[in-house]
């Protein structure tokens, strides 16, 4: 696709130029973000643990208590064919389901029309130099509400705890609650401290990362001990090596903690290790198998 042409996008039943796509301004999604949404990666026309993305999807829809208004057979043609549209090798399908139209009203509406809306977005993996230097984050206190295990389009939390980062120019912010380490305002969070790798639990205070997954699958098929279970904010201070995970991340190390040092400063070698791994994992996706 060339600069500055309008991808084609999906919206309620019809394909249409981004510049033509519309939504009532009575959404709910519009007016409450009441609504929830996934980015699938799809590298080389094969979307990655597309099945993980849609039970994702299915549990914050129902964690809403909205129906899904398409079947997996569905959600998967309609991923593809957004897909078809562009020439990028490498594309981040966003989705998102809104409760669609109704009164400005706090309670459900009595009849209900969800609003469906698919775009591709250019996937460019993290480059050669982030990989290789790592990146720069802070801490601050966990400001979410309590069902941060929803994917939920109301992302008003994240966006303010995100800019703190922005603004020390950093690359993320790691969110802390009550002491103890819960993810990063977009992405999930893993430390080493001993040759061991440490993961936050699952809980309705952590979104269930597809790459945490896929970080922890790596991890045992290297042989790489893990340990899932609470982190304290006190085992950043000497963790030999931090990393952030997501779907556009991919696993990127953190260097630099709050203006000190990870570990020696640079990438450690169990994120070499896995960072490898995961690119070997990516090629095989793209050869159409989709475990390690």
């Amino acid at each position: 696709m060339e600069r500055g042409v309008e991808p084609t996008v999906y919206l309620n039943g019809c394909f249409l130029p981004l510049a033509e796509a519309r939504i009532p301004v009575m959404d709910r999604g519009f007016l409450f973000g009441d609504g929830v949404y996934e980015v699938i990666p799809v590298y080389d026309r094969r979307p990655f643990r597309l099945d993980e993305h849609l039970d994702r999807l299915q549990a914050s829809l129902d964690g809403i208590r909205l129906a899904n208004p398409h079947t997996r057979a569905q959600w998967t043609a309609l991923v593809e064919q957004i897909c078809c549209g562009v020439d990028w090798n490498d594309v981040g399908v966003y989705l998102q389901v809104t409760r669609g139209p109704g009164p400005r009203d706090h309670a459900f509406p009595k009849v209900v029309s969800p609003t469906v809306f698919l775009m591709p977005l250019e996937l460019t993996a993290p480059g050669a130099e982030l990989v290789a230097q790592g990146v720069a984050a802070i801490t601050a206190e966990d400001t979410r509400w309590a069902r941060c295990d929803i994917k939920a389009t109301s992302l008003l939390a994240n966006v303010l705890l995100r800019q703190l980062s922005v603004d020390a120019g950093c690359a993320e912010t790691l969110l802390v609650r009550d002491g103890w380490l819960m993810e990063g305002a977009a992405s999930s969070v893993f430390l080493v401290r001993d040759g061991v790798i440490l993961a936050p639990p699952k809980s309705p205070l952590i979104l269930p990362g597809v790459t945490y997954d896929v970080v922890l699958e790596l991890a045992a098929a290297e042989g790489v001990p893990t340990r899932v279970a609470p982190v304290p904010q006190t085992a950043l201070v000497d963790a030999d090596e931090v990393w952030l995970t997501s779907s556009t991340k991919e696993i990127l190390a953190v260097t630099t903690l709050d203006g000190r040092a990870v570990g020696d400063g640079r990438p450690g070698p169990l994120y070499r290790r896995l960072m490898a791994r995961y690119q070997d994992y990516k090629h095989t996706v793209m050869r159409g198998k989709d475990r390690p």
